[in-house]
Formats: structure tokens, C-alpha cells, sequence
């Protein structure tokens, strides 16, 4: 990457980990803030933790499609002020249907897929992939900080106070964007980065790409449905209120990371992939049958989280590898679109179907949902097709 590249990938990733850095900080601290709002209900809780998932997904490739019309740093401004109005709805709503609207207009600022079309943009096609790492890695890294910064920020500035650091993160996203981003000479279709209308049939159609489509939303859904019932489970068995909770992630995550690298290496390395896949939802599967039991031990409950964040963190750095590998060429990046919307249509649902189930049967509701999950995504890994294959294919194919 030349010095332009570099400023563009490296500012657009920034403008990427703002804004998550914003979505998942509420995560551990959400579920016990939202119980003293106004007609809450643990279903309405799980509706408003997920609901920025749902404008999220449907808005995605919309979002990508008017890019290409009326350009991208203009849409990414658009995103990022919905982004910032919804947050300050969020900050100043006492009831929880206020909230419902504030997230919902969170996740109206879909730009996900506008920032990687204008990475595309401004990298050459020998950089972009090495750009697109920059981001992937920009992402992951504001999901680990994110889970330790929040109950921090929380006990300095309440609940209230991340939201309305979320609208501060917007303003920094508009201003980066505006100011720092370069401008591109010309817009164009990247197919191996951004949504080409014309290829979704096909993708839509692809047995291997609908189990990665399935295995993200499966993973993402667990994932906002066991942050509604586990800070409370870590309050009663550690008597950890939920804004000192990170002196648990943070070990947890710490732990997660040893155990994906390793496992990453020789996924990627020694072409064990599939293994590594299976073993990873496996361990996914168990975790949620560990915490239906975690509420009459502390250890159990702790050892199940961790072996969570484990196959969470080795699934969410493997999908992504496993979408470019199993996609045709020209159709990488409507393939990565389809699978960046399912990923957020599982938070929705997850948290809406999470808080249905903690409500009408309790948090073992919850476990029993994700754990249904887990071992229909484990059922979908155990028959898919070697890495190595489809990546043999795909070559072929594009020859």
C-alpha cells in the first residue's frame, strides 16, 4: 500500500470502530439498565438490544446501492447522523419504547457496506485485500474493547453517559469522513468488494454460502441473547454489579484470544479448517448446556462463558476467510453483503426471540433457544464442503 492508501484504509477503519466501538459497549451493561425504564418487559429489553440489528440488515445493500448513485462519503454522513440522532434519543428515553426508537434509528446508519465500497475506491486491487484486513482487524479489536470499556465507562457516566459518547463517536466518524478520508477520483463496482444487485439469485442459491450465511446469524443471535440474562447470572453468582463486570471479561477475552490464534494457525496453515469449524460450533454447543446448569455453580457458569468467547472469537475471524474462499470472484463482494445482513438480522433476533423466551421461561429459555442454535449450526458445519475444495473450484471457475 502506497502512503494515499494506507490514509484511506486506515481512516475508514477508524470510521468503522467508532461507531461499533458504540454498538457493543452497551452489551454488558444494557439488560440491568433497561429493567427501570418505563413499561419494561424482558422481551421488550431483548427488542430494544436487537432492534438495531433488524434497520441494520434491511438497510445494508440499500445503503451500498445509493452509494454508488449519490456517492459514498455522502451516504457514510447520512449513516453516521442517524447513527448520532438515534443515539441521543437512546440517552434521554425513560421508557423503554423510547429506547426501541432510539435503537432502531442507531442502526438506520447502515454503512457498513458504504465504507468497504469506498475502500475499494481508494485501493488499488493489489492493496485492497491487505486494506480489507485492516478493517476486519479494526473490528474485532472494538468488539473486545468495547465489551471491557463498557461497564467501565458505565460506572464513571451511567448508561446513559455511552450514549451519549456514541453521539460524540458519530460527530468524530462525520469529521474523519469529511476531513480526512480522500476523496475518490471515480466511483466504481467492485464486485469482489460491494453488493452487485444482479448476483444475489445466485449467491442466494449457493448451499455453502447459505451455511456461513446461517452460521454468522446462528452466532451473532447467541451472542445478544446471552447478554441478557448473563450479567445477571454473574451478579448473583459473584456479586459483581454489571459496571464492574469487565473485571471478568477481560480475563475471559483474554484467555478467548490464546485459544483462537493457535486455532486459527492451523485452520489456515495446515488446511484443517472444516476441523477447526466443527470443533469451534461444537464448543459453542456446549457452552450453552454448561449454562443451563450455571445458575448452581460459579465455576460452571464461568468456564462455560469462556469456552463462549473461545468459539466465538475463532467463528467470527474464520467466517469471513471462509465467505471470500467459498464465493465466485465476481460475486465476493454480494456474497459478503448477504452475510454482513444475516449477521445483523441474528442480533435482531436474538434479542427479540431472547427476551420472548427469558420472559415467558425464564433465562434457561434463553440457553435453550441459543443452544438449538448451536447444534443446528453444528449439524449445517458437519456437512459442508472441505475449504480446500471450494477453493479449488472457485479457482477453476473464474479461470
Amino acid at each position: 500500500m502506497d502512503k494515499r492508501e494506507f490514509r484511506a484504509a486506515a481512516s475508514l477503519a477508524a470510521v468503522f470502530s467508532v461507531r461499533l466501538l458504540g454498538l457493543f459497549m452497551i452489551y454488558p451493561v444494557f439488560a440491568t439498565y433497561a429493567r427501570n425504564l418505563t413499561g419494561a418487559t424482558a422481551y421488550k429489553i431483548g427488542l430494544a438490544l436487537g432492534i438495531y440489528g433488524l434497520s441494520q440488515g434491511l438497510l445494508q445493500i440499500p445503503f451500498g446501492i445509493l452509494s454508488d448513485k449519490i456517492g459514498r462519503k455522502i451516504m457514510i454522513v447520512l449513516g453516521l447522523t442517524a447513527f448520532g440522532i438515534g443515539s441521543a434519543v437512546a440517552a434521554v428515553s425513560n421508557s423503554i419504547d423510547g429506547m426501541i426508537v432510539g435503537r432502531a434509528l442507531q442502526g438506520a446508519g447502515a454503512v457498513g457496506s458504504v465504507i468497504l465500497a469506498l475502500v475499494a475506491d481508494l485501493t488499488s486491487e493489489e492493496s485492497r485485500t491487505k486494506a480489507m484486513a485492516m478493517v476486519g482487524i479494526t473490528i474485532g479489536a472494538s468488539f473486545m474493547i468495547a465489551l471491557v470499556a463498557g461497564p467501565i465507562i458505565a460506572g464513571l457516566a451511567g448508561v446513559a453517559g455511552i450514549f451519549w459518547l456514541m453521539v460524540g463517536l458519530a460527530l468524530l466518524g462525520i469529521s474523519t469522513t469529511m476531513f480526512i478520508v480522500p476523496s475518490p477520483h471515480r466511483l466504481s463496482l467492485h464486485g469482489d468488494a460491494e453488493t452487485v444487485p444482479a448476483m444475489l439469485g445466485s449467491v442466494l442459491k449457493n448451499r455453502e454460502l447459505l451455511r456461513l450465511d446461517f452460521g454468522i446469524f446462528a452466532l451473532h443471535a447467541m451472542l445478544t441473547a446471552s447478554f441478557l440474562v448473563v450479567p445477571e447470572l454473574l451478579r448473583e453468582g459473584l456479586n459483581v454489579t454489571s459496571r464492574n463486570q469487565w473485571i471478568v471479561y477481560l480475563p475471559v477475552l483474554l484467555v478467548s484470544i490464546a485459544v483462537m490464534v493457535p486455532a486459527i494457525i492451523v485452520a489456515e496453515k495446515y488446511k484443517r479448517m472444516k476441523v477447526v469449524v466443527v470443533g469451534a460450533v461444537g464448543s459453542l454447543a456446549a457452552s450453552q448446556i454448561m449454562l443451563i446448569f450455571s445458575s448452581q455453580n460459579v465455576y460452571v457458569l464461568l468456564a462455560a462463558i469462556t469456552i463462549f468467547f473461545a468459539g466465538f472469537n475463532i467463528m467470527e475471524a474464520s467466517l469471513p476467510s471462509l465467505i471470500t474462499k467459498t464465493a465466485p470472484r465476481d460475486a465476493k463482494g454480494t456474497a459478503a453483503g448477504v452475510y454482513s445482513s444475516s449477521q445483523f438480522l441474528g442480533i435482531f433476533v436474538g434479542g427479540a426471540a431472547g427476551g420472548w423466551m427469558q420472559q415467558n421461561a425464564g433465562s434457561i429459555g434463553v440457553f435453550i433457544l441459543s443452544g438449538a442454535l448451536a447444534f443446528l449450526w453444528l449439524a449445517a458445519a458437519a456437512t459442508m464442503a472441505h475449504p480446500s475444495a471450494l477453493s479449488d473450484s472457485t479457482s477453476r471457475a473464474d479461470l
